[in-house]
């Protein structure tokens, strides 16, 4: 019995300690690409901030400059930008990526 219950143990951990919130992870980031509009700002998986300009599909396309455009994979952006002018308790810091607290 005991031979058994050492491996189960180690499956259920695993399942709470790395494959859950992974999938919370990735639900979150579905919901926030599915949640992207024209003109909202962003920042991608590279680090450029930019506003969406158009959509075609899978690809988004981000003005990065005036006049400057790029086409990126929808899967490449990382989080929506908010400023905190836009957020209660406004600091002065700057922009906020959208899963931070304004509070800290």
């Amino acid at each position: 019995m005991d031979v058994l219950l050492l491996p189960l143990l180690i499956i259920v951990a695993m399942y709470f300690f790395m494959i859950r919130p992974q999938q919370k992870k990735s639900r979150l980031h579905r919901d926030l690409l599915d949640s992207l509009d024209i003109g909202d700002e962003v920042i991608t998986a590279s680090g450029l901030y930019g506003m969406i300009t158009d959509f075609d599909g899978g690809t988004v396309f981000i003005e990065i400059s005036d006049g400057v455009e790029i086409k990126i994979s929808r899967d490449t952006i990382a989080n929506k930008v908010v400023y905190s002018s836009d957020v209660d308790g406004d600091d002065g810091q700057g922009p906020l990526l959208s899963g931070d607290d304004a509070d800290s």
